[in-house]
């Protein structure tokens, strides 16, 4: 149970990292294709994506203090902030902008977080 919920815990944070990729350095090249706007548009809100990238790269490395912590108390916390923050993100990019965005952040962060909630119990 252990080695599930390491794995689902590390798709969260590798998603995040290649979240981070995209926004901040692919935006340009990779985002007209993947959400569906013009090239303009990709140009223009780069600055924005880029910004986007960083609290990505946050939540990336609150996860890996968590994960990596060793002292149990400040690992948990450390990976339930984090994930956390992924699922409300999720959530709210689920409203706000697609529902497939739930299912691409939120859902492998609620596993995650589930498979640990199971360990405790």
């Amino acid at each position: 149970m252990l080695l599930l919920a390491d794995i689902a815990y590390w798709i969260v944070i590798l998603l995040h990292v290649y979240f981070a990729v995209l926004e901040m350095a692919l935006w340009k090249s990779r985002g007209p294709k993947l959400f569906g706007m013009t090239q303009d548009f990709a140009n223009e809100s780069a600055r924005l994506a880029s910004n986007q990238g960083l609290y990505n790269l946050f939540l990336v490395a609150a996860l890996l203090v968590g994960f990596f912590s060793n002292t149990v108390d400040i690992g948990a916390s450390f990976m339930t902030y984090g994930l956390g923050c992924v699922i409300v993100a999720g959530i709210w990019g689920g409203f706000t902008v697609g529902r497939k965005i739930f299912y691409v952040q939120a859902a492998p962060a609620i596993v995650a977080v589930s498979l640990r909630l199971l360990l405790i119990s």
